[in-house]
């Protein structure tokens, strides 16, 4: 019973106002009065009584009243990754000639955000505005998207309650937690074996030591094959080459397989490494790309980041292509058995249910990814553990 009621109460807020407890007593206190003065015909009964239900109409005007012109804006929130923190900006600009007091924010965010924020707006003066911002911590990966937000107040007389909804959308962009990877085999020994694609060794020799465009310091996460050692030597410290053309002209593409039931633990462990890979791949000098069946094929860094953010596993769908695109792939995946498909000079990353889970990879080079590990630990362990 308490349920429908709650709701009740809160349809009167928002379509027009409800009592507060004090207003239900002195609403019934004024019936009290009104139906003594009828019995005793005392004229003062009377005024006491209508002097109650006038103040009570006073309750429920003003808090209408409150509300208005109160103008919302909200600042444009910038895309963060996983474990990193959001900051929202909201500014309030009072544009009636009162000052608004006592009245209840809260800014209606997505429950994949965590809980409606609220903050108590005490006095605005006329034409004044006011910034508020608050903090989240980013801990799931998505698209986001709410309406607005709601005010509320009792103000000035606590009598009844009055609660309004202001269409302020947000938007918030979280990506997958993206980590700094320092080496990768699976990507670095990309260009260091024959294959149809690239003609042989001395053509990748010659992209990665001839083509110099110019030298810079050395970066956490830059791969030691593009160090230039007599200017590391003459300098002090290390130098790398930043090449005129992609690295042995190589063209990865980071495939995403993301059409059956993954585990969701896993496709996040995917998409975490989808988003590293590719980042590490951009340092190294490659042509990187990246491709979902859903999305096609994407080379642009906010449209890759945000697919990656808001894809999800999800089964097949009669009007979605799963033609892959042609190219040296790097297939990310928990189905084994499109490892068999791959065509030869492709690669893979398989990522365990389990972690007594066993795959073959073909005749293509690949990593299974346990459960267990660190992500960045497995990506960047030695070519002994680089399969075949």
């Amino acid at each position: 019973m308490a349920q429908p009621q709650h709701n009740f109460h809160l349809s009167l807020e928002r379509r027009w106002v409800a009592p507060a407890y004090g207003g239900g007593i002195l609403f019934v206190i004024a019936l009290c009065f009104f139906g003594a003065a009828t019995n005793t015909m005392a004229g003062w009964l009377y005024v006491l009584s209508g002097t109650i239900l006038a103040i009570l109409c006073l309750g429920a005007i003003l808090p209408v009243r409150a509300l208005r012109q109160l103008e919302i804006w909200r600042s444009p929130t910038a895309p963060v990754s996983v474990g990193e923190v959001l900051s929202l900006h909201l500014t309030l600009t009072n544009d009636s000639k009162n000052a608004k007091t006592l009245i209840a924010v809260t800014d209606q965010i997505s429950s994949g955000l965590g809980a409606p924020r609220r903050t108590v707006l005490e006095t605005l003066l006329p034409q004044e505005s006011l910034d508020w911002v608050y903090e989240l911590d980013a801990q799931k990966r998505g698209v986001f998207q709410w309406e607005g937000v709601e005010l509320r107040t009792a103000n000035p007389l606590g009598l009844f309650w009055c609660r309004r909804q202001r269409p302020v959308p947000g938007r918030v962009v979280v990506y997958p937690q993206i980590f700094p990877l320092s080496s990768c085999p699976i990507i670095d020994h990309i260009g260091s074996e024959d294959s149809t694609k690239f003609q042989s060794e001395n053509l990748y020799q010659n992209a990665t030591e001839g083509m110099t465009k110019a030298i810079r310091n050395y970066r956490m996460g830059d791969p030691m094959r593009l160090i230039h050692w007599r200017s590391s030597a003459r300098f002090g410290e290390f130098k790398v080459r930043e090449l005129e053309i992609t690295t042995g002209g190589e063209e990865l593409i980071i495939c995403l397989d993301h059409h059956f039931a993954w585990e969701a633990d896993s496709f996040e462990q995917a998409a975490s490494a989808a988003a590293s890979l590719y980042f590490y791949a951009r340092r190294s000098q490659l042509n990187v790309k990246f491709w979902t069946a859903q999305s096609g094929l994407l080379n642009s860094r906010a449209t890759i980041l945000e697919a990656l953010a808001r894809i999800n596993p999800e089964p097949l769908g009669e009007n979605t292509s799963l033609s892959r695109p042609e190219g040296s792939l790097l297939w990310l995946t928990q189905n084994p058995q499109t490892l068999l498909e791959l065509n030869p000079g492709n690669r893979w990353l398989f990522f365990q249910g389990a972690p007594e889970q066993t795959v073959t990879g073909g005749h293509c080079p690949g990593l299974i990814i346990n459960p267990i590990d660190p992500l960045p630990q497995q990506l960047q362990r030695q070519s002994d553990r680089l399969l075949s």
